[in-house]
């Protein structure tokens, strides 16, 4: 019998987001990213639906790879306009009871010391709902507007990214003990400073000496999401993060890489089933097959070639107007996002992909997989990548928003629940107790729990 399969949808602050063009549809609500309803609507339906989590991507730039400027992504929306993603979270955190939020932010241009606060903060507001995607930036737009020479090189921000994560670690699991907060009226003693201890860290990128300014959190460490699928980046994941995020193509290359960080977590001294891995997918679904596919093919006719090619320029590094749309493409090693290199050069060894059947590939979705039917069709082939590639769960994407998702509530989700592989209830506590079924703390093999005090 296949295990449970777990849901998150995947958002982002913006118009579009994984499906360029298609905010031109006249059903397309993303043009609404600046309202506040549309993330409350939004977070209803997936409560409803019972999804873990909400994950919000983000990037700090723009994708100005392609003909080596911005335009293309400017005319076809494709991630800019681009607002800030933690503000969308306590509200949505309102009109909800259980559902789970993975903020997206880049440790890359942002001091540890008042990020650990702000996302203390989020945790609190959120009654420990509240997980963070650790990524590392990899835009050099982005770089030079914080002024960065250049976007420093993929493996070095991995190094710098660890001693980041120390930082937080000391201020969120070391500072303050359990028991520091009393709240004793009588006594007129809030807090024990006895139980509050600086970190005195003294690193190589850092010099925090202080206590965190915040009294511990539901979780203390918010729920630890990743998202590097290249060599460096699953090593990072296996030693650090407690749901990871993939986009494998093909069930080849996603079994490949789950076995790959699950054995590195288990050299790292971590149980490998203490780690989540979803794979970014798509899902168009209706009452039939034939309903699903004459929606997929009216979606397709508003997938933009320009701003497909502006995307995955930006993803990869590489400026793909200088290919013609029909070139024959090989590996090139990039400092961007190399997984994304490595998707569209090994997902299928018999495939010649050209720009042209690149653009077709993302037009919606992005890089995952995109699956098109009915509930009984669509569900068969979550089953199916689920029982043969050993992945834990899937990273929603949409096509038409909130479209998509309420599609998958509708149609999909009661068949799911109806075959005995989803949840029909959430269970109480924090995300992390949602998703593990522990407590709410980090597990005591995790790194971060080795910084605990008292």
């Amino acid at each position: 019998m296949s295990r449970e399969i777990r849901l998150n949808a995947f958002d982002m602050n913006c118009v579009g987001h994984q499906s360029p063009g298609l905010w031109a549809h006249p059903r397309d609500r993303s043009w609404e990213y600046k309202d506040l309803a549309y993330w409350t609507d939004l977070a209803k339906i997936l409560e409803r639906g019972k999804f873990d989590g909400l994950f919000i991507a983000d990037v700090l730039g723009i994708y100005d790879v392609y003909q080596g400027n911005g335009d293309a992504a400017i005319r076809q929306a494709t991630q800019v306009p681009v607002n800030d993603p933690l503000q969308l979270i306590p509200p949505m955190a309102l009109v909800t009871e259980h559902l789970g939020f993975g903020l997206t932010a880049s440790l890359s241009f942002e001091h540890p010391y008042p990020f650990a606060r702000r996302l203390s903060t989020l945790d609190h507001l959120t009654q420990g709902r509240a997980g963070w995607n650790i990524v590392t930036s990899y835009l050099e737009s982005g770089a030079k507007n914080i002024g960065q020479a250049a976007q420093t090189e993929h493996d070095a921000r991995y190094d710098f990214a660890e001693e980041y994560l120390e930082v937080c670690y000391k201020l969120w699991e070391g500072s303050w003990e359990d028991g520091a907060v009393v709240r004793d009226r009588a006594r007129r003693i809030f807090s024990d400073p006895s139980k509050i201890h600086p970190i005195e860290h003294a690193g190589k990128h850092f010099q925090v000496p202080g206590i965190h300014l915040c009294e511990p959190s539901p979780q203390r460490t918010p729920l630890l999401y990743q998202a590097g699928a290249s060599s460096r980046g699953k090593q990072f994941a296996a030693e650090h993060a407690e749901c990871v995020f993939v986009a494998a193509p093909s069930k080849v290359l996603l079994k490949k890489t789950v076995a790959d960080i699950r054995r590195r977590a288990a050299e790292a001294g971590r149980d490998p089933r203490s780690i989540l891995i979803f794979n970014l997918q798509t899902v168009i679904v209706d009452e039939t097959d034939a309903k699903a596919r004459a929606k997929f093919e009216e979606y397709k006719s508003w997938v933009s070639y320009e701003g497909a090619m502006a995307l995955i320029s930006g993803w990869t590094g590489i400026d793909f107007s200088q290919f013609q749309p029909n070139e024959a493409l090989r590996h090139v090693k990039t400092n961007a996002i190399q997984s994304a290199v490595e998707a569209f050069s090994t997902a299928d060894p018999d495939t010649v992909w050209t720009p042209n059947s690149l653009a077709d590939w993302v037009g919606i979705g992005g890089f995952g997989p995109l699956f098109v039917g009915g509930p009984q069709t669509v569900a068969d082939l979550l089953q199916e990548w689920m029982d043969e590639t050993d992945v834990d769960g899937f990273n929603l994407a949409y096509a038409v928003t909130h479209e998509t998702f309420s599609d998958v509530v509708d149609h999909l989700v009661p068949e799911l629940q109806k075959r005995g592989v989803y949840k029909t209830q959430y269970r109480s506590g924090t995300l992390r107790e949602k998703l593990f079924g522990a407590g709410p703390r980090l597990g005591a093999n995790h790194p971060g729990a080795r910084y605990r005090r008292g």
